[in-house]
This record gives C-alpha cells, structure tokens and sequence, in this order.
C-alpha cells in the first residue's frame, strides 16, 4: 500500500522541483526527503523518477501518480476534518481573505456566524490573491478569497475547487476636473459601458496613470485594456493600496482603474469621479476557493453567499 507522507512528499516534488525546496517546505533534511521517496518509488513499482543531466526529474508514471495524490490526499484530509466537525459546523476554520473582499463580505459572515454557528470559529488573515491560492495548496488556510479579471484568465492548481461569490465592473477614477468625468448623477447611472456617461480609454492615451506594482495582476490588466483602446498607458505612479490611488487622483497625479466595490468599501473622496468603461467590458470576479469540503468550511460558503462556479447565477 502507497504511503499518504510519502505520498505528499511527491507532490512537494511535483511542485518544487528539487529535493532541496522539499525538505525546507517540509522540515526535513534532502537525503530524507530521497530515501523517502525512493521508498515510494519501490512501493508502487515503476520507476518514478529519471536523470536530466545533474537533476531529477518525475517520469510519465510518476506525474500520474501526482495526480492520484492529490485526490487521496484530499480525500484523507477531508475525513479527518469530517470526523473532528461531525454534522453541526465548529472549529477554526482560516480564510486567507484580500482586503476589500474582507470588509465587504467576510466581515459580515463572521458577524452572522456568532450567532447562527456559536462552535465556529472564523479566523482571518490578509493575503493577496497570488499568495492565498499558496497558502490553500500548502494546507495553510482552509478557504480562500481570491478574485480574478475577465481578461486575465487564470487556472487553478489540481485539488481546489471555485466557488462564485461576486462580479463587479471595473470603473475608471478621474479627478472631478477633467474632461472626460463631465457632470453626471451617480444615483441614476448604471456605471455599465452603455451608460451614458462611460468614458472612451482611447480618450486618455495622453494622461498619466496610476497602477498597481508591477508583476500584479492590477497592473497587467492596465495594460491589457488600454492595449485594447490602441495605446499604451504611461504609468507614472504605483500604489496598491485603492485608498491612496483615489487620493493621488483627487492631487491630479494621474488617473487609474478601480473596482465598483471600492466606492463603497473605502469611499470615494471630493474630487474624484468614478467612470464607466465604454471601449471594453472589464470585470472583477470574487471567489471562494477551497481544497477540502468540511461541515464548517460549508457553513462559511454559506454565509458568503458562494455557489459552485458550474452553478453560478
């Protein structure tokens, strides 16, 4: 019978590569890590493992069977969360959470969850999108909300599961004096693209911009949209933090892409105008990922409103 630690030894290797970056995520020493893992390769009986050059690498055998790891060991990760919780939700349950998602949507559960679900225990910690989906695959969290842009398609790693949560469109922040806010009644504007007050990209080409750092998903979807309104944008500032984009805009310093959630979340201040996209349709999916289905980790998609992303309203 295959070893479920040697088993998760090989799905380390899968992802890291070497026997090195495995014993450091694991804590042990690389000679360990080999002897294990040479153990498995005699306890399944082909060869999982071949020489490329001074390296190792997984064999056609040995990526298959990473692929029935990651089904055992969700399996087995799940009984056992299933045999601690029972039917009726308790325990901790960690959410690795991003900031505007945290306050719109997590916070609210975790209110409702005292009262509905006194044996539950929501624990939260802040991550960006990149290092939940991490932090869920090394067993970290035990759900994650995460988001992602219509023009940037992302896949997930195999074992987690998506639920939808949300969608929003992405809206532009202008400082209230330029051209292209015009005057506009934010009450009755649907701040969709056939809104009547929705800006043309290709209109500011010549202004400067504020993006998210680079390498970030905030600042690839910049380009990608105005690359689509025929342009490249000059980005001028970086900032993350949708806060002090909407400041630095409200200074004149630039203008940016921010989600609808925003105004609500963090405010929009005097000064700044949110737009409308007419040139092309940009969207900020939310969802909750997850690797292992437990009565609590349940209650908590409940709470969140999530559905199955095949289920999707």
């Amino acid at each position: 019978m295959l070893d479920p630690t040697r088993l998760r030894l090989l799905r380390e290797f899968a992802e890291h590569g070497t026997m090195t970056a495995v014993g450091e995520v694991c804590g042990m020493t690389s000679s360990a890590v080999s002897q294990q893992l040479a153990t498995l390769e005699r306890e399944a009986g082909v060869p999982l493992f071949e020489r490329s050059g001074r390296r190792v690498r997984l064999t056609a055998e040995g990526r298959r069977l990473v692929r029935h790891a990651h089904i055992v060991l969700n399996a087995l990760d799940a009984a056992e969360e299933d045999l601690r919780s029972a039917t009726t939700p308790r325990g901790p349950v960690r959410v690795a959470c991003f900031a505007t998602a945290a306050v719109h949507r997590l916070l609210p559960a975790m209110a409702v969850a005292r009262t509905r679900h006194p044996g539950l225990h929501v624990i939260l910690a802040e991550l960006e999108p990149r290092e939940t989906v991490e932090a869920l695959r090394r067993g970290a969290c035990d759900l994650g909300i995460s988001f992602s842009y219509n023009l940037i398609p992302e896949d997930l790693p195999p074992g987690i599961s998506r639920w939808f949560v949300g969608a929003e469109p992405i809206l532009l922040a202008l400082p209230a004096t330029h051209p292209a806010a015009g005057p506009v009644d934010l009450d009755a504007a649907d701040l969709g693209p056939a809104d009547p007050s929705a800006v043309d990209l290709g209109t500011l080409r010549g202004d400067p911009w504020i993006a998210g750092s680079r390498g970030t998903t905030d600042h690839v979807l910049l380009g990608r949209a105005c690359a689509m309104a025929g342009f490249h944008p000059d980005v001028i500032h970086t900032a993350d933090d949708y806060a002090l984009v909407l400041r630095m805009v409200r200074e004149g310093l630039g203008v940016g892409l921010v989600p609808e959630l925003v105004a609500s979340v963090v405010g929009v201040p005097d000064g700044v105008v949110l737009r409308p996209i007419s040139t092309v349709e940009i969207t900020r999916t939310t969802y909750a990922l997850v690797r292992t289905v437990t009565p609590a980790v349940t209650a908590v998609l409940d709470l969140l409103g999530a559905h199955p992303d095949a289920e999707r309203p």
